[in-house]
């Protein structure tokens, strides 16, 4: 069974940093793309980042690109998400997933397993 738990979020005030893990099990992590992706209040869920199976090219929203760096660690079945001066508009649940596949991608519908999520709020 593919579970995915994260951690590291909190609350920090604008232009703090803060770094998520989310720690894999039950899956040959090696082998798939895995995603980044953010629930705000009232709002969809909308991509942020991806790598893929190799740890290169990495894929941004067009928001966090030069703030966040999504890389992984096969050797610890672990991806991180490296987020930099944080704004406000970056308070949302983080989420991480599990690609279908070897090729990352920005499609939620491409991701088929999930972990539960870990808040993150910026104060201005």
């Amino acid at each position: 069974q593919v579970q995915l738990v994260e951690s590291g979020g909190g609350s920090v005030q604008a232009g703090g940093s803060l770094r998520l893990s989310c720690a894999a099990s039950g899956l040959t992590f090696s082998i798939y793309a895995m995603g980044w992706f953010r629930q705000a209040p009232g709002k969809e869920r909308e991509f942020v980042a991806a790598i893929t199976w190799t740890g290169g090219t990495p894929y941004y929203t067009d928001s966090v690109k030069g703030r966040f760096t999504i890389s992984r660690d096969n050797a610890r079945n672990t991806v991180y998400l490296q987020m930099t001066s944080l704004k406000p508009e970056d308070t949302a649940v983080y989420y991480c997933a599990r690609s279908k596949g070897g090729k990352a991608t920005m499609v939620a519908t491409e991701y088929d397993n999930w972990g539960q999520g870990t808040q993150v709020t910026v104060s201005s």
